[in-house]
């Protein structure tokens, strides 16, 4: 196995290779060079040193004949893969000094790449982590996802409103990836079906094309490389020359606009019958590209079909790719012309599913009018697959019911494995959402804890951390994560706390020389920095968390000289284009922090503040800057969560519920190093079957009636009483997710933070705790538990 050997490759050789990119591939010479151009010869020459364990590892699967693991995704956020490729080829050092004797600032340079516009939130974060671990554990694997021109959206602030425009991060030159131009698959929709001598046909009414863009993905030490396989769609027919020479010039673009439109933008507003089409377009455009090339690069090794499973193992990420269960049988039945139920048995030996929620609303379902016209074909074997499921377990649970196409049970019926995400969420997925397919099929649903990147989300964001670890344990602890557990012996000694500290204060005044030279905001460091980092969505409650800060809020002003802990609330997150109510509760915020910022009472001893456009280079420093972690989610409702081990791994203990992965984190940090509040998941349906509980809730909480009294004043919206009345009435008639309920226990837990943050020698111990505790939670170890339980697929080392 090729190995990148970092004392083969010099600064001197660094420089010498990025001066010949700078001038051969970009044909400038140093002194006309803009920060852009240094970035892409510092780029292609770290790019050149990522090719040879690409191809060393790609050979070794063919030639080993072993089996592949293929991940489909509709998000990869990879973020900068210019610090994913130094890191983990070991070159930080010697392209610092290279970049410095070319008389750049290195920092500079790597900050220039643009975030990969390829996800949202934690669905996209996860999967990027698996390809880091899937090559890291020299797993032969392909990620396969869509080229998104300009991917969710970017988020800027006007009036404190939430307002979208499109990412641009294709406007510059992606380097990472390779273009293939010959590796192309038609994609099919609409049309009808025609059956003859009980044979049926396809006839589709609209093709595009998809085409592969290959990006390399780097294990840690070089030691393995796995590829991340991006489809862009383009049209079958690019220019329609006739329409141009009568002079319709917009009509002889029509093809190639409608099939960009496909790979243009992540989750497409869906609230419109057009917006829906789109989406299932993007859904089955993907999926079908990837089994056409999964299927035609297992044939190419002689593989009989029947021994399929044996070398593939598919995993479907969500909902997103469930289509593959149909459209795997449609390729075996009619182009390869297996039987029908041959063929969903062996589909079904190959695919897997992984559920990221437990909210129905997330469990997609299709009308089966809108289903049928862009997908007659699949419609059909759906309808084969139930039957035939109907024949093996004689019952009643459908895939198409009430005039829709259930997605989450089709991926269910159609996989040989259904996992959850953590032990507490794999439970419900059986009680919950599965419970009767559970009954049917017992032991196919399975847990897998998520896990994060340590390579990223420690070694490479936090340096700072990074120095301290190494010295008190050594190297080796970024592919072996829970050899932090050696950290243990040093909670109480005096020289490891201190630096420790010095750590966590260094990274918060990195992030507040970035928040005032990007947003133009003022941090107080010596305040606790807390953070809550997520996708805007009620069932995460950021608005229990700002209305705790107006409650606070209203403690201080009542009693200015008391003994408060100074804090700044730092928010961080999207809501998706058509959420209305999360966009009410964004602009809360933003009005919350205009008012809170410039009370002359209390911006001293709490402050707001909500830098736009959160991504993973944000991630990047709030992270590790954090004092305290936020994962206020309604318990039930979470599936697992990776920012919460991101946060806790850089020693930020987490204030939170029994929900998703924080039953695990409390059980691997200790309860003592875990704040938690609110109410259990059984706790919560029964609460849920209560007359009037959240307006109770509120009658008998005088702090958060004031504070639901001065939204509906206006205090906070320039005497606009009517602003947040969407936000009111859920809160009052609705509130599913139970913030009025957990309220009260939420501020008394806070109120404990202040008093153990005020201990800062007792705080830092509990941060540094988190850290040395939380090996586990590499995705190291996920990857493994896939691998073996679900893949069968084992390292190739």
């Amino acid at each position: 196995m090729l190995q990148i050997n970092p004392e083969t490759v010099t600064p001197d050789s660094l420089r010498t290779d990025i001066e010949k990119h700078l001038k051969f591939s970009l044909g400038k010479d140093a002194a006309h060079a803009s920060l852009y151009d240094w970035r892409i010869a510092l780029s292609l020459t770290l790019r050149d040193r990522v090719v040879e364990p690409w191809f060393a590892s790609t050979r070794q699967t063919y030639e080993g004949k072993h089996k592949r693991v293929y991940y489909l995704s509709m998000e990869f956020l990879i973020g900068r893969l210019i610090e994913d490729v130094i890191i983990n080829l070991d070159l930080e050092e010697n392209a610092r000094v290279a970049m410095n004797a070319l008389g750049q600032d290195y920092h500079a340079v790597v900050a220039d790449e643009p975030d990969a516009a390829l996800g949202n939130g934690g669905l996209g974060r996860l999967a990027a982590c698996f390809m880091d671990s899937l090559s890291t554990l020299a797993i032969p694997a392909y990620g396969y996802g869509i080229r998104y021109e300009h991917g969710l959206f970017e988020q800027h602030f006007e009036n404190g409103q939430q307002m979208e425009s499109a990412e641009a991060w294709l406007e510059q030159r992606h380097v990472w990836e390779f273009e293939r131009p010959e590796v192309a698959y038609p994609i099919h929709f609409g049309g009808h079906v025609r059956t003859e001598n009980g044979q049926a046909s396809w006839e589709p009414g609209e093709t595009v094309v998809a085409s592969a863009h290959d990006t390399p993905t780097v294990g840690w030490q070089g030691k393995w490389a796995n590829t991340l396989r991006l489809w862009a769609a383009k049209p079958a027919a690019l220019f329609d020359l006739e329409s141009f020479n009568r002079g319709d010039y917009i009509g002889a673009s029509v093809a190639e606009s409608l099939a960009r439109t496909i790979s243009r933008v992540l989750y497409p507003d869906d609230t419109t019958e057009v917006g829906k089409e789109l989406r299932l377009k993007q859904e089955y455009f993907f999926t079908a590209a990837s089994l056409q090339d999964i299927l035609r690069r297992f044939l190419s090794e002689g593989h009989a079909l029947a021994t399929l499973p044996d070398h593939v193992a598919i995993q479907l990420n969500d909902t997103h790719p469930a289509i593959a269960g149909p459209e795997l049988v449609r390729l075996l039945v009619d182009v390869h012309s297996l039987e029908m139920e041959p063929a969903i048995e062996l589909a079904r030996a190959t695919l897997n599913y992984t559920n990221h929620t437990l909210l129905p609303e997330a469990l997609e379902r299709w009308s089966e009018g809108l289903f049928s016209r862009i997908l007659p074909r699949h419609y059909q074997i759906i309808q084969h697959i139930e039957a035939a499921h109907f024949e093996r377990v004689g019952t009643q649970v459908r895939i198409i019911e009430d005039g829709n196409v259930k997605m989450g049970e089709l991926a269910f019926i159609m996989a040989s494995h259904v996992n959850g995400v953590s032990a507490l969420h794999s439970d419900l997925v059986k009680e919950t959402v599965f419970a009767d397919l559970n009954a049917l099929y017992p032991g196919r649903i399975l847990n897998q804890t998520n896990g994060v990147t340590p390579r990223r989300w420690l070694h490479a964001c936090n340096p700072a951390l990074r120095r301290v670890i190494t010295d008190t344990i050594g190297t080796g602890w970024q592919d072996d994560l829970e050899r932090l557990s050696e950290l243990e012996p040093n909670l109480d000694d005096t020289g490891f706390l201190d630096a420790y500290d010095t750590a966590k204060r260094s990274n918060k005044q990195r992030l507040a020389q970035w928040l005032k030279a990007e947003h133009g905001m003022s941090l107080n460091t010596d305040a606790m920095f807390d953070v809550q980092i997520k996708r805007i969505h009620e069932y995460k409650r950021q608005h229990l968390n700002i209305l705790e800060t107006i409650a606070l809020w209203n403690d201080i002003r009542a009693n200015p000289d008391g003994d408060w802990t100074p804090r700044v609330k730092i928010f961080g997150g999207k809501a998706a284009p058509g959420y209305v109510l999360a966009k009410s509760i964004i602009r809360l915020i933003n009005d919350v922090a205009k008012t809170l910022n410039q009370d002359p009472v209390t911006r001293d001893l709490l402050q707001v503040v909500y830098p736009e456009n959160y991504n993973v280079s944000m991630a990047e420093l709030l992270i590790p800057a954090s004092d305290l972690s936020e994962q206020i989610s309604t318990a039930g409702k979470e599936a697992s969560g990776t920012g919460n081990m991101k946060l806790s791994l850089n020693g930020s203990p987490t204030i939170g519920t029994l929900d998703g992965a924080n039953v695990e984190i409390r059980d691997h940090v200790g309860e003592e190093n875990f704040f938690l509040f609110g109410l259990t998941a059984s706790e919560v349906e029964a609460r849920r079957a209560e007359h009037a509980y959240a307006r109770n809730a509120i009658k008998y909480s005088p702090r958060l009636s004031m504070a639901l009294e001065q939204i509906a004043a206006g205090e906070f919206s320039g005497g606009d009483k009517t602003r947040y009345q969407d936000v009111l009435t859920n809160l009052y008639d609705h509130d599913y997710f139970l913030v009025t309920c957990d309220f009260d226990s939420y501020f008394d837990a806070q109120r404990r933070v202040d008093a153990a943050y005020r201990d800062q020698r007792g705080w830092t111990r509990k941060a540094a705790t988190n850290t040395a505790r939380m090996g586990w939670f590499s995705s190291d170890r996920t990857i493994r538990g896939y691998a073996e339980e679900i893949w069968n697929a084992p390292s190739v080392r």
